[in-house]
């Protein structure tokens, strides 16, 4: 007589703690910070349209960036299998297909939320879930790419974040100089971008992925992020020294001289002081960020 233990039947349903997790709510701030700055920017924030800021806070955080990271985390179980086996769908906690569902779910949702507050805010979102597909999805795959990948997520991250929160508040194309900002926040944003990708270089090298870390190795991946950060913010503060805003200017330059220090310090150990960077170099940059849209608030005032 066999006694080996059968089997535990698969699970059909998954708990409510899994599939917060796999929304990864830490994520939700970048997306939700550069929306705060368009909003900013805009110049048009009031008690009035209160609802219109909550409607899009709601967007960036926990329905599209939650929605992308269901994306990824899907598409990339084999790679956390190996950087990160406890996550909810390697480790089983989100089983089968579930995860596919989720991600389909969730896009599809932040879609229709859209349209509701906007044709530049759904067009901006349509973008945004068009961009975390490809991302992660094949063929496209766009992280395995260290140039493509990281730009997709600074222009989903912070661009096009930052272009809704303007289009919501203005229900209008946001102007050429939001615009402009928004575009060279993204493009710093891709430093950032590679310096998170440091955590899983083994994992990358182990699948194929050609992130920079895992392509260039740290030292010359960690140049390449903090030139990538440091010259869109000195367009930044050029740009605000033309449109005669000089005291705004000055603030990103405060955090941009104080980034290059801690910069100079990262390069000592790029591989181990990148957590360290972002939860210091990070903060400086997006404080910046927000100074710029106060400059662009001020302008876009007195425009109107």
């Amino acid at each position: 007589m066999d006694h080996t233990a059968a089997a535990p039947a698969p699970r059909l349903k998954t708990s409510l703690l899994a599939v917060v997790e796999l929304s990864k709510p830490v994520t939700w701030f970048p997306p939700m910070w550069a929306f705060g700055c368009g909003v900013v920017s805009s110049g048009q924030m009031s008690f009035d349209n209160l609802w219109l800021l909550i409607g899009g806070v709601l967007l960036a955080g926990p329905l599209l960036c939650a929605g992308s990271q269901a994306v990824n985390d899907w598409f990339d179980r084999h790679v956390d299998a190996i950087n990160e086996p406890g996550r909810p769908i390697p480790s089983g906690r989100i089983p089968g297909r579930w995860g596919l569902w989720i991600a389909i779910f969730w896009s599809v949702a932040g879609l229709v939320w859209a349209s509701f507050l906007g044709v530049w805010v759904l067009a901006a979102a349509a973008a945004g879930v068009a961009l975390s597909w490809a991302y992660s999805a094949p063929p496209v795959r766009l992280k395995r790419s260290g140039i493509w990948g990281p730009l997709s997520v600074g222009f989903s991250y912070e661009g096009l974040a930052w272009f809704t929160g303007a289009a919501v508040m203005a229900q209008a194309l946001p102007d050429a100089r939001t615009i402009t900002l928004a575009v060279l926040y993204s493009l710093g944003a891709y430093g950032i971008m590679v310096l998170n990708d440091f955590k899983a270089i083994e994992g990358d090298r182990a699948m194929g992925l050609k992130s920079l870390p895992a392509a260039l190795g740290p030292r010359k991946a960690a140049w390449i992020a903090c030139v990538t950060m440091a010259v869109p913010q000195a367009v930044v503060i050029a740009l605000l020294m033309i449109w005669n805003t000089p005291l705004h200017a000055g603030l990103v330059g405060l955090s941009l001289a104080i980034q290059i220090a801690l910069m100079a310090r990262l390069m000592r150990d790029p591989k181990a002081l990148a957590p360290w960077y972002n939860a210091t170099g990070v903060m400086l940059y997006v404080l910046g960020m927000l100074a710029s849209a106060f400059a662009l608030s001020g302008l876009n005032q007195a425009a109107l």
